[in-house]
């Protein structure tokens, strides 16, 4: 749990440079449908083969690791759950419990599942867009596949509850978007194409939001549009010179479309937004690697 500490942490930079410096978990494609094409299979139905985490499971789980003083208290605030009539009373003890979780049993997933459930019952566009993004940055960095589909699909919930309480948000459409490229499995590649197609209908209304097209940048790489993902990327530097995550980003893919000048560039770049000495170190070597 520590690796989930950290990114939760530290954010979504952080988690960015973690994933595509130490150990990329996006593979190469050796085809895709055109960025904007909706294919006989891009519709997808939905649903994952990976099987999803079973956070009941998980918690019994954690629950069994405890000492018998801390399964008392947290039986006694489940049941507090269970019995209260008062709406701020149940949302009161769900934050108790994610706090437990996060600070003094270091269980990312059980934090999130309870933040997201008091975020349900708040029904604000400010708890539901806190719980939803939780879940998104988290997702970028799982490496278990159930986790990872259980990630995305809560995730996908909550934006859509928040787009039913603010239709015109398009960070939210966006991010919606960004759930299904994250937490596609590799046996539905079609969800990928689902979530570009999501962050397409806001990019074509709006070509300045910047979110929308670094998103879109990165579902490039992911399925394997190496062309478009660099077309994306380079609009969003221009916008936003010191955009580490678009740079960086950037760099890596001319590197799998095998542009060794143009990712020396783009890493090089990146190198004066970093203190990191393990990640300067780390650029330095692929820099090196490339030439």
């Amino acid at each position: 749990m520590k690796r989930q500490q950290i990114l939760l942490v530290s954010g979504a930079m952080a988690l960015l440079i973690i994933l595509f410096f130490f150990g990329r978990t996006i593979p190469n494609q050796k085809s895709a449908a055109p960025e904007g094409a909706v294919t006989e299979h891009s519709s997808g139905d939905g649903h994952d083969h990976t099987p999803a985490l079973d956070i009941q499971a998980v918690l019994a789980g954690n629950m069994q690791r405890l000492t018998p003083e801390r399964q008392t208290y947290l039986t006694s605030l489940q049941s507090a759950v269970v019995r209260g009539d008062v709406k701020d009373q149940q949302i009161h003890v769900y934050h108790q419990l994610a706090s437990f979780w996060k600070d003094s049993a270091s269980s990312i997933p059980l934090y999130i599942y309870y933040t997201a459930e008091a975020s349900k019952l708040e029904n604000s566009k400010k708890s539901l867009t806190f719980a939803a993004r939780l879940f998104l940055e988290n997702v970028r960095g799982e490496e278990d596949p159930g986790t990872k589909t259980w990630m995305a699909g809560e995730g996908k919930k909550l934006f859509e509850k928040l787009l039913e309480l603010d239709p015109s948000n398009d960070s939210a459409k966006v991010a919606l978007g960004s759930c299904y490229i994250f937490g596609a499995p590799a046996e539905e590649p079609q969800q990928v194409m689902q979530g570009i197609q999501k962050i397409l209908e806001v990019a074509r209304r709006d070509s300045t939001n910047m979110y929308a097209q670094l998103m879109l940048g990165i579902g490039g790489i992911v399925s394997g549009q190496l062309d478009k993902a660099t077309e994306r990327l380079e609009k969003v530097v221009r916008y936003e010179p010191e955009n580490l995550e678009a740079i960086l980003m950037l760099a890596d893919a001319y590197e799998r479309r095998g542009d060794k000048v143009n990712a020396i560039k783009w890493y090089t770049a990146g190198k004066k937004y970093l203190a990191n000495p393990q990640i300067l170190e780390e650029i330095e070597r692929r820099i090196k690697s490339l030439q």
